[in-house]
């Protein structure tokens, strides 16, 4: 007998059925940790992985299913644990030792999630759209990509991809409109997964291609532009204060006084650029939908938002550690 939907929930919640609460408590140290105590998270069964921590994916199960399944919670005891606040510094006896860090001797360092460095530009540079629910959005994406691929009729979305306005632009990533033949190019660069099928561990690579991403993309340089704008106005801190400033919003630490030294080095050189050529520094500030405001020096702008852009592509900014 096929059984209903309302037994099949009673089944997956039993208290005698362990599985469910093991493989969400694993996903979520997963997210937290960078992979799960059982490495093969969308296998449980024979052909997965044994758990590094049998006792203590256990203990946090029984832990969830006792505190009514709350996600908060269970997040929260993760992130206050002393295994999560370790350091990441690790040294050569440890990675000869444990060169997994299976056995979590320090801290996981891993680049985030695609939508997690596009959210983090947008909240470092004030942009973000706090908005809940809602229809998908279409933020920047590079000209001719829909028009090459897509197929139906014309102004109606189907064979062209017209970009948002306004506050919808900066919806954070997860309201993204997705095509499933044609997803987002950013998307892709950084790993994100394809629709077809659920995939719950994704993979993690390092290629030019994301540098370059970064480097160009009008949301990130529109993000660097806005915040160079807002520091711009704070008349009463010096280059160096807003630059630290920019620093600590970004990295969220206050940066060494080498890494001060070679951005304000850059600040100087780009400053020295504009004056030359103003017309670049106007050029550089049409980036983006969000307006500009006139009354900034220019030059002094566009080198800071060329300074703040540095710090958006540094490896610490778009990494967990």
């Amino acid at each position: 007998m096929v059984p209903t939907g309302l037994e099949l929930t009673k089944w997956l919640f039993d208290p005698k059925h362990p599985l469910t609460a093991r493989v969400m408590v694993n996903r979520l140290w997963q997210e937290m940790f960078g992979k799960g105590l059982v490495v093969s998270s969308e296998d449980f069964g024979n052909q997965g992985n044994l758990p590094s921590h049998p006792e203590l994916l256990d203990y946090l199960a029984v832990e969830f299913r006792q505190k009514g399944w709350d996600m908060k919670y269970m997040l929260k005891k993760m992130v206050m644990s002393a295994t999560y606040q370790q350091s990441s510094a690790t040294s050569p006896k440890l990675r000869e030792a444990d060169p997994d860090n299976t056995w979590l001797a320090r801290s996981f360092r891993y680049r985030l999630n695609t939508e997690m460095i596009r959210d983090n530009v947008l909240f470092s540079s004030g942009l973000l759209n706090p908005e809940m629910g809602g229809p998908s959005v279409k933020p920047y994406q590079p000209e001719g990509i829909w028009e090459a691929i897509a197929v139906g009729r014309k102004g109606r979305g189907e064979t062209e991809y017209i970009v948002d306005k306004d506050e919808k632009l900066y919806r954070r990533s997860l309201y993204t409109y997705w095509r499933k033949t044609i997803p987002p190019p950013s998307m892709l660069i950084f790993d994100a997964p394809m629709k077809e099928i659920c995939e719950v561990r994704r993979v993690r690579t390092s290629t030019p291609l994301q540098a370059l991403n970064l480097l160009n993309d009008p949301q990130v340089l529109e993000a660097s532009r806005v915040l160079a704008s807002q520091l711009l106005e704070e008349k009463s801190l010096s280059t160096e204060q807003k630059i630290e400033k920019a620093f600590r919003k970004i990295v969220i630490r206050k940066p060494q006084s080498k890494e001060i030294e070679v951005l304000m080095a850059s600040y100087s050189e780009e400053q020295a650029r504009f004056k030359k050529d103003p017309s670049l520094a106007r050029k550089l500030l049409k980036v983006g939908a969000y307006p500009q405001k006139e009354t900034l020096d220019q030059v002094e702008c566009a080198a800071l938002m060329h300074v703040v852009s540095i710090i958006y592509n540094l490896d610490e900014t778009i990494s967990k550690s």
